[in-house]
């Protein structure tokens, strides 16, 4: 273990050098992350322009309903478990669109490290901090701008199980990365797929109950982005759902698992190929 964190900081400060050398394209990449997520929430503050909240409806009825605050807060928090993801694991989405096609996975096997940590640590995405600094500041916004009566009821104990639960909400985005990634093994390019599924997590950052039991379904179980975001947040925000932060650990364990057989079974399926 003490090997492979030495290696990760080495990785990280070699890529830290690289990026340093072109400091404009950083201040331009962060830039375009935080413009692409003030785009999103001024369409959702247009939308609660027009309504007073969110509500979810059964015949007619009135079940549940969501403050702007709210949802700024369950989106504000959806950007952080994945911002933590994108800065630390991003490499993963070369392998599925050029690293196996072009031949460029040999490497990978030739050194003496493990080639899923070796692909993983190999780039620090730093634009990464563009979704992180949006998603603390919605965070912190919504929060700070809540209606006394909704914010006396929030209990700021809850954060702590929740940010015992963070760590397997990453890992989750990690392992769908890694599982869809791994599928270029055996097609040689799969970037489109795990394009697909990890575009799925724009559904998290709404509540979930907003959506069909399907979509539901997917988001929390098949492709659990909601436990990465909507449950978490709503724990935080009105104690609810206590039973997702168990769930979201057993869920990223599994998917975690998962991952892990995909890629070993598809590094022994694995033949070089070349442009």
């Amino acid at each position: 273990m003490r090997k492979y964190l030495r290696l990760h900081r080495i990785f990280v400060a070699q890529d830290l050098k690289k990026l340093m050398e072109y400091k404009v394209d950083f201040l331009m990449g962060a830039i375009g992350f935080v413009l692409v997520q003030a785009v999103k929430i001024l369409t959702l503050g247009i939308i609660f322009s027009a309504i007073p909240a969110l509500v979810y409806k059964v015949n007619g009825e009135v079940l549940d309903a969501w403050t702007f605050n709210e949802v700024l807060f369950i989106y504000g928090f959806s950007l952080i478990p994945k911002g933590v993801d994108h800065l630390l694991f991003d490499n993963l989405w070369g392998m599925g669109y050029w690293v196996v096609a072009k031949g460029d996975f040999d490497k990978y096997l030739t050194r003496p490290v493990n080639s899923w940590f070796y692909v993983l640590t190999e780039k620090f995405c730093v634009d990464a901090f563009g979704d992180l600094f949006v998603g603390i500041v919605l965070v912190a916004y919504s929060v700070f701008s809540m209606p006394a009566e909704i914010a006396a009821d929030i209990n700021w104990l809850r954060l702590i199980p929740v940010a015992f639960v963070l760590p397997f909400a990453i890992m989750i985005y990690t392992s769908i990365k890694t599982g869809t990634a791994a599928i270029s093994f055996w097609t040689k390019r799969s970037g489109h797929i795990t394009h697909m599924c990890y575009m799925t997590n724009e559904f998290a950052s709404y509540p979930a109950k907003i959506y069909n039991n399907v979509v539901k379904t997917i988001i929390t179980y098949i492709l659990p982005f909601a436990l990465t975001a909507y449950y978490p947040a709503i724990y935080i925000l009105r104690g609810e759902s206590p039973w997702s932060l168990a769930v979201t650990v057993g869920v990223s364990v599994a998917l975690f698992l998962l991952s892990q057989l995909i890629w070993k079974l598809g590094i022994r399926a694995y033949e070089s190929a070349g442009s």
